[in-house]
């Protein structure tokens, strides 16, 4: 597997626990629109330092994006079986990066982004 195809489901991690509030789009979230949202924050998941513009406009678009109960399942499935099927040992440091991508941008979620999220409490 290429690094840049275990780099995109580091980010598809991400956003496990960012889809919580904003308007109804009317049909579910697709794991497309989850990882074009989140390749921009690539290369903080993996290496730190600051988080490109990008990444947080991302992750705004898909918090607004993802609005139903339904749509945030999605996002979580779809994360959740990019995050499984990668064969990626995901480091300390990846996660805790991951995780701090919502304060980072400003994005208020009422849990932490972790690979042991249960999708179905997602609402």
């Amino acid at each position: 597997m290429g690094y840049s195809t275990v780099v995109t489901k580091v980010v598809c991690l991400a956003i496990v626990c960012l889809v919580s509030f904003g308007p109804k789009t009317g049909e579910a979230v697709t794991c497309g629109q989850v990882v074009n949202g989140l390749m921009p924050c690539v290369s903080y998941i993996m290496n730190g330092g600051n988080v490109p513009v990008r990444c947080c406009n991302g992750i705004r678009g898909l918090n607004t994006m993802a609005q139903t109960p339904t749509d945030r399942r999605a996002v979580c499935s779809c994360i959740k079986n990019a995050v499984t099927s990668s064969g990626f040992s995901y480091s300390n440091t990846n996660l805790n990066n991951a995780a701090g991508l919502p304060t980072k941008c400003g994005v208020n979620i009422p849990y932490r982004i972790s690979p042991n999220t249960d999708c179905k409490s997602v609402n």
